[in-house]
C-alpha cells in the first residue's frame, strides 16, 4: 500500500539551510526504536521519480520477498516531513537526489550511520559519507549543450566560457531556484571562491538570452530552435530525447551536441542521488538490504539503462549511449560542501539578477 503525502512547501535554500541547522537529533540505536526484525517491508520516503527506481524496487521484492513501499515526496516537503514526524516517522530509508539535500537530512540528525562490507566495497569513499550516514548510487554531470550549426566546440573550454563576451546574448539556463544550479554555484564557491563564483553568474546572466525558464529539457528545446546557442543541462535529458519514441524529441537531439567541460581544468561538476537508513526506522535490516541492493552491479546496471545516470561503482559497464560521452574528469569537491555552500549561492544569484 502507497503511504499518503502530505502537503507540498517551498521552501527557499536559504531557510531551509538554517533550518537544517536548527533541527538536530540524536541518532537512533537498538535500544532507542523498537526493531521490527521480521518485517516483510521496508517504506522508502523518495524525491525520485523515475521508472528505474520502481523497476529496482520490483526486483528487490522478487529476490527477498520483501514489499517496498514508496512515498514520492518534493524535497522541501520531504524535510518538513521528516521534523514534522520526527521519532514517529514511518520512513526506513530516504532517497533523494543532490549532495546537498543529503548533507543537510545527515546534519539535521535524520539518518543513523550504517556501514556494511557490501555497501563499503561497493561506494568509492568520495561517494559517502565520511560518517556512513548517506551512500550515493548514481550520479549526474553538468554539462554544456550547443547548437551543431552555429557553435564550433573547439572553442569550448570550461563552464567559465558562458560568461565570455563571445557569448552575448545566447545563453539560456534554468531559475537559479533550481538545486542543479544551487549546487553547481555552491561547488564554485567551495573550490574558486564567492568573488569568482560572483563573477561567474553576474557574466552568465549578461549573457542571456531570455529570462531563465523550464528545466532542463526546455533548455535543450531553445538551443535546438536556435532562441539561444548554448545551455547549461544534466547529461541525460539528452540522452532521453536521443532515445525517446517520439520523432521530435530524437529531431531535437540531432541539433544539439554535448560538451563537457572543465577537464583541463578542476573537472566537470558532478551531483548524486543516495540515500540513508532513517535514524528512527523500526527496519533497519530490511532499509540496509535495500540500500544495497541499490548499490548492487544490478541495479547500477538498471539506473544507467532506465535513466541514462552513470553507475557508482566503476565496475559497472556503461550504457552505448554514456560510454559515447567518455570517461571524464570530476570535479573533486565533497558533496557536503553543496549543502554548506548553498544558502551563499541563493543569495549570489539573487545579487546578480539570475531569478
Amino acid at each position: 500500500m502507497p503511504l499518503r503525502p502530505s502537503r507540498r512547501l517551498v521552501l527557499a535554500a536559504a531557510a531551509f539551510g538554517a533550518l537544517a541547522a536548527c533541527t538536530q537529533r540524536a541518532p537512533s540505536d537498538a535500544a532507542g526504536v523498537a526493531q521490527d526484525a521480521d518485517a516483510r517491508h521496508v517504506n522508502v520516503y523518495t524525491t525520485r521519480h523515475y521508472g528505474s527506481d520502481q523497476a529496482v524496487y520490483r526486483r528487490f521484492t522478487e529476490e527477498t520477498g520483501i514489499e517496498v513501499r514508496v512515498l514520492e515526496i518534493g524535497g522541501a516537503e520531504l524535510f518538513d516531513r521528516l521534523q514534522t514526524e520526527g521519532d514517529q516517522t514511518a520512513a526506513d530509508l530516504i532517497v533523494t537526489v543532490d549532495g546537498g539535500a543529503l548533507w543537510r537530512l545527515a546534519e539535521a540528525g535524520m539518518l543513523q550511520p550504517l556501514s556494511t562490507p557490501a555497501l563499503q566495497a561497493a561506494a568509492p569513499a568520495r561517494f559517502r559519507d565520511p560518517d556512513n550516514r548517506w551512500w550515493a548510487f548514481a550520479k549526474r554531470a553538468r554539462v554544456i549543450v550547443y547548437n551543431k550549426e552555429s557553435v564550433d566546440p573547439v572553442i569550448l573550454r570550461s563552464m567559465d566560457d558562458l560568461a565570455q563576451a563571445r557569448f552575448r546574448g545566447q545563453v539560456c539556463a534554468r531559475s537559479s531556484a533550481n538545486t542543479y544550479n544551487l549546487s553547481m554555484l555552491a561547488a564554485r564557491i567551495e573550490r574558486a571562491g564567492a568573488d569568482n563564483a560572483r563573477d561567474w553568474a553576474r557574466g552568465v546572466v549578461e549573457n542571456f538570452a531570455r529570462q531563465p525558464q523550464g528545466a532542463d529539457t526546455e533548455q535543450i528545446r531553445a538551443v535546438a530552435a536556435g532562441q539561444c546557442q548554448v545551455a547549461i543541462s544534466n547529461h541525460y535529458y539528452l540522452l532521453r530525447l536521443q532515445n525517446s519514441d517520439d520523432p521530435a524529441d530524437r529531431e531535437v537531439a540531432s541539433k544539439v551536441g554535448v560538451f563537457i567541460p572543465d577537464q583541463d581544468g578542476a573537472g566537470a561538476h558532478v551531483n548524486i542521488s543516495g540515500a540513508g537508513v532513517s535514524a528512527y526506522s523500526p527496519r533497519v535490516a530490511q532499509a540496509t538490504r535495500l540500500l544495497e541492493f541499490l548499490l548492487s552491479p544490478e541495479s547500477q546496471s538498471l539506473f544507467a539503462n532506465l535513466t541514462n545516470e552513470f553507475p557508482v561503482r566503476p565496475d559497472v559497464e556503461l550504457t552505448p549511449g554514456l560510454a559515447a560521452l567518455g570517461r571524464f574528469h570530476e570535479e573533486q569537491i565533497p558533496f557536503e560542501a553543496l549543502g554548506r555552500r548553498q544558502a551563499e549561492a541563493a543569495r549570489i544569484y539573487e545579487e546578480v539578477g539570475w531569478r
